[in-house]
């Protein structure tokens, strides 16, 4: 067993790498974060925590709305994490689960060994079925061996909500490595991700996998390119040195699990890959539901891919009846096998303009980790300016083909644009965060003097009172990639 570097994993046999249990160093960063959260745990508990996880958020810098249909991202971990201060519950299978801010989240008990997960019939789950889900992820991976063993926590956390830095992503990521290493399963950092990203479905998201992925592996230095077909793989690519990312939060939100704006999205890519693959006369069509599947089906490269789409896909908008026209379905059939619960509403689809923005993106995240690995290597000049245009596109596609921007963030990239910053929206959109590139530490400094300037300042009242006293440093700040999942044994 040896360390693989990054100072939170250990690595077993050919690559498999496990969150290792790791003492909290007294020159940590978080070492102040952990000690008010131990604090509170005692004061609700009467006793010590037996363990700590820490899960990031994550900022994607390319590769948005892909990952669901199959393709890479090149999202990176940054330092607002969740916290978990975590002990067995000596009272047998009592789950109670604390928050540090306690008037805003509410406490919550269960018994494990009757664990459901009700949500609400209109607005966004409760904060505590986040955590619920993980617990049921890990139920489920481990069947007959789960047992109902009792679990004390505390909570703290510092990702900005319903932000596109994946708050509710990282809750449900922590429940897991919790409720993972109580039951004394093996600490794998792929599995964990998977079961991760898979149990968000017991709140309605139908997740890509992105953001557990990175909220795993996550390494201090690089981006990873994350992969999801044929099977998740992580690569480190480490970003030019004098580069700096700027997160900007517009603080319009958007619950993903709230509305139904993102299983739109992915139910409109479905029906267009099903409509592509029957028109490519593929006997199966009806179970190709991503892109990346229909593309190796084909053996299309991402050329052929945009060729095929705007051939196929002529219309700008499809009605149900011309789905039902082309798949050969019944409205009923169109309705139980083709739309979810919370689209069944949907009249119109934009098929053409959603395809395109996922087959483009993923083109455009395969020339940002090339043009990163060039300028790693010193082969490319132009690189830098390239990795800019880039990300332009990538949010004017979000903008135009995707419409999942927000008249906010749009001041936000106005300003960007003014100050000569590349940005783009980051997240699932519809509000929350852009993200921006930098040339140097100074110029990120510049630049969020001007974001301050031009966008905070000028915040409704009740915004201002809320993040003027500390300098708006909780919504717009500079990042550096950061480490994955940890896990501290007092």
């Amino acid at each position: 067993m040896t360390a693989n570097g990054n100072g939170t994993a250990q690595v077993l046999g050919a690559g498999i790498e496990i969150v290792a249990p790791q003492k909290l160093q007294p020159e940590s960063k978080i070492n102040g974060r952990v000690q008010q959260l131990s604090a509170f745990f005692k004061q609700q508990f009467g006793a010590d925590p037996d363990f700590i996880v820490r899960v990031p958020g994550r900022v994607n810098i390319i590769g948005e709305h892909v990952d669901y249909c199959g393709y890479s991202v090149l999202p990176m971990a940054v330092s607002q994490s969740i916290f978990l201060a975590v002990a067995k519950n000596p009272s047998d299978s009592q789950l109670q689960l604390r928050n540090l801010e306690e008037a805003k989240f509410t406490g919550y008990d269960a018994d494990l060994k009757t664990l459901r997960i009700e949500l609400p019939k209109s607005g966004g789950p409760a904060w505590y079925n986040y955590f619920l889900c993980g617990i049921k992820g890990i139920q489920e991976s481990l069947g007959s061996h789960w047992k109902p063993i009792g679990m004390r926590i505390a909570v703290d956390g510092n990702v900005p909500l319903a932000a596109g830095l994946s708050s509710s992503s990282a809750m449900v990521s922590s429940a897991v490595l919790a409720t993972a290493h109580v039951q004394g399963k093996k600490l794998d950092r792929r599995e964990l991700a998977s079961i991760s990203a898979m149990c968000e479905q017991y709140i309605g998201t139908h997740s890509g996998g992105m953001d557990q992925a990175i909220a795993y592996l996550g390494r201090v230095g690089c981006a990873h390119h994350i992969e999801f077909h044929p099977k998740l793989k992580g690569t480190p690519v480490t970003l030019p040195a004098d580069k700096c990312f700027v997160v900007a939060n517009s603080l319009a939100q958007k619950n993903k699990a709230a509305s139904s704006d993102y299983n739109e999205r992915v139910v409109e890519c479905r029906l267009a890959t099903r409509w592509l693959a029957k028109r490519k006369g593929l006997i199966n069509w009806e179970d190709i539901v991503r892109f990346i599947d229909l593309e190796e089906a084909c053996q299309m490269d991402n050329e052929t891919f945009e060729k095929l789409i705007k051939d196929n896909l002529t219309k700008s908008n499809y009605m149900r009846a011309d789905i039902c026209k082309e798949l050969g379905v019944t409205e009923q059939e169109l309705e139980t096998k083709f739309l979810s619960a919370n689209t069944r509403h949907m009249e119109q689809f934009k098929l053409r303009q959603r395809a395109l923005h996922v087959i483009q993106e993923s083109g455009r995240v395969a020339k940002f980790r090339k043009i990163c690995e060039e300028l790693a290597a010193g082969a490319n000049k132009e690189g830098a300016k390239q990795l800019g245009e880039l990300m332009r596109q990538s949010h004017e596609s979000l903008r135009e083909l995707y419409e999942c921007s927000h008249p906010d963030v749009e001041r936000l990239i106005a300003i960007s644009n003014q100050q000569n910053v590349s940005a783009r929206v980051t997240g699932a959109g519809w509000g929350g965060c852009i993200v921006a590139m930098c040339d140097s530490i100074e110029a990120a400094d510049e630049y969020i003097k001007a974001l301050k300037r031009d966008y905070y300042a000028q915040l409704p009242t009740h915004l201002l009172e809320r993040h003027q006293p500390n300098n708006f440093s909780e919504v717009v700040f500079a990042t550096l990639p950061g480490n994955g999942a940890e896990l501290y044994i007092q």
